[in-house]
């Protein structure tokens, strides 16, 4: 779940994370005027979209007074970034820049710990820095069961060769930066630029958080302090209303997951699951030449109706020609009952199952009374002797 700039740095300035004067968010050209007349002085007005780019298209613009403040909210407002409207213009004073840095804290997939990553050239992708000038970084992992101290910032940042009052205000805000990103389950805590101003104060200049999906139900009392929705889902863009379907469905009925679905635009509904096994078939549709139209997960073991509600509301997406049922052997999902929900699904769409489902492969518990039921219906479908792969890369060859 991405949070928007605003969101980011209120979760910041609640840990103390030094920001800019003002740095509230406008709804309308008025209110703009009016946090640039409390700031008293020059301010930049930046677009709350939730996609990058917004410069070079115009979404962030500087103003020296209330009135050029209010008129240059209007245009951002008016602006559409990457097919996103704003949620609103962040507004904030001004700030006469010295140094930038960046700092970052996220989640090391190869040793299973969070990173914190630190240096001394912000405002730039860091991937852009890691390669061109790897010694200006620094990257340091840390354990998820003991409290990140402070020197282990300063050890961090001293690496690359920063000193004095520098390194010692840098490591209040590194150390705080990696508390935030424990204590809710966030997936990225950036700051970038983190910018040193002539008078040797540091301020987070822009901010970026992600947060575990999955951490929602633990952070309702911070999404909602934030004014986040906690249903709300989102990733690097606001969420379809196909997606917000979807987690209708999984919402409405505890039992097992159906409905995480990702929007895309291609004509293979997918129905599919099994932890990394999910990740795994959405690669081989595509590797297949497959075009998804979702990226989907099902499993531990859903209701009928849960596998019938996801299955009527995938056919129901405008393009979707056919679907895919897939899973690795599950041990902890009943065949039979997929297998109802989705036939279910299918013919109360209006759809024969034989030619709307392009293959079924769940092998795993219950699986004899499932192929059963898929028998009946003339549906395609396949045990474990058949892999991951080749069930996809079937299910590609009967959309052509």
């Amino acid at each position: 779940m991405r949070f928007y700039e605003y969101e980011s740095k209120r979760l910041f300035g609640k840990y103390g994370i030094p920001l800019p004067t003002g740095s509230k968010v406008a709804r309308t050209p008025a209110e703009a005027g009016a946090i640039a007349t409390e700031i008293a002085g020059p301010v930049v007005l930046k677009s709350q979209v939730l996609t990058g780019g917004r410069m070079k298209a115009g979404g962030v613009l500087f103003a020296e007074t209330a009135a050029e403040a209010a008129r240059a909210a209007e245009k951002i407002l008016a602006l559409t970034i990457n097919g996103h409207k704003p949620r609103g213009v962040l507004v904030e004073a001004r700030a006469p820049i010295a140094q930038e840095y960046y700092l970052g804290v996220t989640w090391d997939g190869v040793n299973r710990l969070p990173v914190m990553i630190f240096s001394d050239m912000g405002g730039i992708d860091v991937e852009e820095v890691a390669e061109k000038h790897p010694e200006h970084i620094a990257k340091r992992n840390f354990s998820t069961l003991f409290p990140f101290s402070d020197f282990m910032a300063k050890e961090l940042i001293a690496s690359i060769g920063i000193s004095g009052s520098d390194l010692n205000r840098l490591t209040q805000i590194a150390a705080t930066l990696a508390r935030v990103f424990r204590d809710h389950g966030l997936t990225l805590a950036e700051i970038n630029p983190l910018v040193r101003l002539h008078d040797g104060r540091f301020l987070c200049l822009d901010g970026h958080v992600d947060m575990e999906d999955d951490a929602r139900d633990t952070q309702k009392g911070l999404l909602r302090e934030l004014g986040i929705d906690p249903a709300e889902k989102r990733q690097a863009r606001p969420p379809s209303q196909f997606e917000i379907d979807g987690a209708a469905v999984d919402a409405v009925d505890h039992r097992g997951v159906a409905g995480n679905v990702v929007e895309f635009d291609g004509d293979l509904g997918l129905v599919i699951g099994a932890g990394g096994g999910s990740l795994t078939l959405f690669d081989a549709i595509r590797k297949h030449g497959g075009r998804p139209a979702n990226y989907c997960e099902i499993g531990g073991n859903p209701s009928v109706t849960k596998a019938c509600a996801l299955t009527k509301l995938i056919l129901a997406k405008r393009g979707v020609k056919k679907i895919a049922v897939m899973m690795n052997v599950v041990s902890n999902t009943r065949v039979d009952i997929v297998a109802r929900g989705v036939i279910k699904g299918v013919v109360e769409s209006g759809f024969d199952p034989a030619e709307k489902i392009a293959i079924f492969r769940i092998p795993g518990s219950w699986e004899t009374e499932g192929f059963k039921i898929l028998r009946h219906y003339g549906v395609e479908y396949c045990d474990r002797s058949v892999s991951m792969y080749e069930a996809a890369g079937r299910a590609v060859a009967k959309m052509k």
